[in-house]
């Protein structure tokens, strides 16, 4: 395995946005996003129809290997490239995956320079929402390009409605489930809190930016209100 520390180029600063604890991350995320596993699996599953025998996969925002185990179970023979901007972060995902299926781990901000590949599948979760729209377009060409061809994006996102009043439903539908699953007003002021801070944007100019960064194919695939997995391919 190679790793990838943090340069005056790669490097993020955390002290502008509020951050996970990695200690109580996984079950936050569990009462916080709805239908995970169906979201999750389904990521995972079209890695596993990419056609290699080992399917090299990066993971933008791997945070604490939630999506990558997902990957692994669907597609074991996987090698898998982390990638994300908090080492305690990355700590806990290295912890729980095999070490024979982690070849890389870089420290780094969705801003940075992508490892070169190509991969076969790019993958992410719930991360990219985290930058401005240019950011977010700037990042599909450069994930088009890290790809051979006839690989896979995608990406389990947050996203907003098509209009403001879907907006407000798909918040009013996030809660609902939230407290469902057992979220307390302190956790749900929390997640607020670092929600105030994410750039989401609706999943039909986000496909309209996949299409026009070269992928073919693109569509969303599986949704549970305001959390959608969507994907492209390279032709």
């Amino acid at each position: 395995m190679t790793y990838s520390g943090p340069t005056s180029e790669t490097a993020i600063s955390y002290s502008e946005t509020p951050i996970w604890d990695p200690s109580t991350y996984d079950a936050q995320r569990r009462r916080l996003v709805p239908s995970i596993d169906l979201l999750y699996g389904t990521a995972g599953d079209l890695v596993r129809r990419v056609g290699a025998a080992r399917p090299a996969v990066l993971d933008l925002g791997a945070g604490t290997g939630l999506l990558a185990a997902a990957v692994l179970a669907a597609a074991p023979t996987a090698r898998l490239h982390l990638f994300d901007g908090a080492p305690p972060m990355l700590a806990k995902a290295q912890a729980r995956l095999p070490e024979s299926a982690v070849e890389a781990v870089t420290v780094a901000d969705l801003t940075a320079a992508l490892p070169a590949g190509p991969f076969d599948a790019v993958v992410s979760a719930l991360a990219i929402h985290h930058l401005e729209d240019a950011g977010k377009q700037d990042l599909f060409r450069r994930v088009h390009a890290a790809l051979r061809p006839g690989g896979l994006f995608v990406n389990v996102e947050q996203v907003d409605g098509p209009t403001p009043g879907l907006t407000r439903l798909f918040e009013d539908l996030h809660e609902r489930h939230a407290r469902a699953a057992g979220s307390d007003d302190d956790e749900w002021a929390a997640a607020l809190g670092r929600m105030a801070f994410d750039r989401c944007a609706p999943l039909a100019d986000q496909l309209d930016w996949l299409a026009q960064a070269g992928f073919t194919a693109v569509d969303s695939v599986a949704r549970d209100g305001r959390f959608v997995v969507y994907a492209g391919w390279r032709g």
